[in-house]
């Protein structure tokens, strides 16, 4: 059975199957025009995966793989600070992380996350 939530008609943000949880591309909460440092893109990224997550029934300790997407490599050490201070140590999934065009110029990064539930 596959259970999905928030459906709309392009995309779920939560699709759950089989014991495993997709997540649908998350990103900072910036505005057209707005500078927001790719850090705290990062920071509010990443809440954003805590909250999905929760709402999944699972946990950031239980995220099987992560998908990184920056929108230039000179973000990669800042959006990496950011990161590893979030992973719980002894937790780290298995990752990609390159860089590609995104939806809009003032994103900076973008994270696809799959994980386990119970």
């Amino acid at each position: 059975m596959i259970e999905r939530q928030e459906t709309a008609t392009r995309m779920s943000k939560i699709v759950k199957h089989n014991g495993t949880v997709y997540l649908c591309g998350q990103v900072g909460n910036v505005k057209a025009g707005e500078e927001v440092s790719a850090g705290d893109q990062t920071a509010q990224m990443l809440a954003k995966v805590d909250a999905l997550l929760v709402q999944a029934g699972s946990s950031k300790e239980q995220i099987l793989q992560a998908i990184i997407w920056v929108s230039d490599m000179k973000h990669f050490q800042e959006m990496n600070a950011v990161w590893d201070a979030w992973v719980p140590e002894g937790h780290a999934p298995a990752r990609a992380c390159g860089e590609a065009k995104l939806a809009r110029p003032e994103l900076y990064v973008e994270i696809i996350v799959t994980a386990a539930y119970d």
